[in-house]
């Protein structure tokens, strides 16, 4: 009998099957702890990362299907996108670390509280212009840090959709600082 296709375990695991969820681990868990070593540098980092992949393949269901490309090429954004968020919630806790010794040492003065306070209105009301669509997209991708791939998941539309989506978006935001004077730079409109 032949080797049981990645796609047949996954719909096993799918049933709750975990022999099914054991053959995908042991057919993929050294690729994927040396992918997200790579990413991660760090071996309980990378341990982690794995674990996490499993564990979503355990109790999510309907992630994958076949028109999303081959499993191991989605397996492998899966543990991308894992190792992503390990990362960031790795800075996230040196970010509020920082900032909390920085507190102790920010005096700004009011000059620079004032022009903050326009720039972050400016913003605010440039965004508002946007779709409702695509102010979601903007405030996922730039405010909240989901990377496109994840918004295009969780909104379930294409991938280019959300890139589209982005490039019109800041398009526009760029369009209103123009008429605006540039009076709050458009350096940062990427």
């Amino acid at each position: 009998m032949g080797r049981t296709s990645d796609y047949e375990l996954y719909q096993k695991v799918q049933e709750e099957n975990k022999e099914a969820l054991e053959m995908l681990y042991d057919r993929y868990e050294k690729l994927l702890f040396s992918f997200s070593f790579k990413m991660l540098r760090q071996k309980e980092l990378a341990e982690e990362a794995v674990q996490d992949v499993f564990m979503k393949l355990w109790r999510k269901k309907g992630l994958y299907s076949e028109d999303k490309g081959k499993f191991s090429s989605w397996l492998l954004t899966v543990t991308r996108n894992a190792c992503i968020d390990l990362i960031r919630k790795q800075q996230k806790n040196e970010v509020e670390i920082l900032e909390k010794d920085i507190d102790h040492e920010r005096t700004e003065s009011v000059e620079e509280t004032v022009t903050w306070n326009e720039e972050r209105e400016g913003l605010k009301k440039a965004v508002s212009s946007l779709t409702e669509e695509q102010q979601d997209i903007v405030e996922m991708f730039y405010f909240k840090g989901y990377s496109q791939s994840d918004i295009a998941e969780r909104k379930n539309i294409p991938l280019g959709t959300v890139k589209g989506r982005i490039r019109l978006a800041l398009k526009h935001l760029k369009k209103i600082y123009r008429e605006r004077g540039d009076k709050y730079g458009t350096e940062n409109l990427r």
